[in-house]
Order: structure tokens, then C-alpha cells, then sequence
């Protein structure tokens, strides 16, 4: 058994107005309440984030209230890899897209798939 710790002067997530606005338009297109968060073992450094429209919370989600009353949901399993993740809805060139920028990560895949925590 091991133990966790956490700097509870940190907040867990962070969700920028832009991302909440862009989850809050995404869910109430899909008739969804909430986007859970979670972790998964992927690609070829490690792991993956798995995000998912969904109406209620898993047993043990941790439940993040955004101002606009969208919930995002975050698996047990990715509390200690995302403590101090600031999720943003960014423009890279054209497109627009999610961005997780996660102060936990030390390498990403050259395609920006998965990533490596320490």
C-alpha cells in the first residue's frame, strides 16, 4: 500500500472560461451532463487522457462544479497525475482543441498522443 500526498494549496483542475464555455456548448449538443476525466495506459510514452460525455459521476469520481454549471467528473485514477492541470480550449492553426497543460508530465509523444509522469 502506498500513500499520496498532495499540495493542497494547489487546486486539482483548472478549466479556463474558454473550455468551460466550449464543454458547456459540446454537453448541451449531446443532451450529456458532465465530462468525466481519467487516465489510461497508452501509446508510446505512457499514458493517455480519456475524456467522455456522461450524465452521472463513477463510484469515487472526484466532482469539479464549473462556474457555468458544467461538472467535469475525475476518475480515482487520475487525481495524483492531474493535481495542478489547467485544461484550456486553444486555436493551433485552424483547428481548435482541448489542451491539458499538466505541470505533473516530463515527455509527450511526438504526436501529442501520450505523455510520461515522474
Amino acid at each position: 500500500m502506498s500513500v499520496e500526498t498532495f499540495d493542497v494549496t494547489r487546486e486539482l483542475v483548472s478549466v479556463t472560461d474558454a473550455a468551460a464555455e466550449h464543454l458547456r456548448s459540446s454537453l448541451a449538443g449531446k443532451g450529456k451532463a458532465a465530462v468525466r476525466i481519467a487516465i489510461e495506459e497508452s501509446g508510446c510514452t505512457g499514458f493517455k487522457y480519456v475524456m467522455e460525455e456522461v450524465d452521472d459521476a463513477a463510484d469515487s469520481d472526484v466532482t469539479l462544479a464549473l462556474g457555468n454549471g458544467v461538472k467535469v467528473f475525475i476518475a480515482p485514477n487520475a487525481v495524483a497525475l492531474l493535481q495542478g492541470t489547467e485544461i484550456d480550449y486553444v486555436r493551433e492553426g485552424i483547428n481548435r482543441t482541448l489542451k491539458f497543460k499538466n505541470p505533473n508530465v516530463t515527455a509527450e509523444c511526438g504526436c501529442g498522443e501520450s505523455f510520461t509522469v515522474a
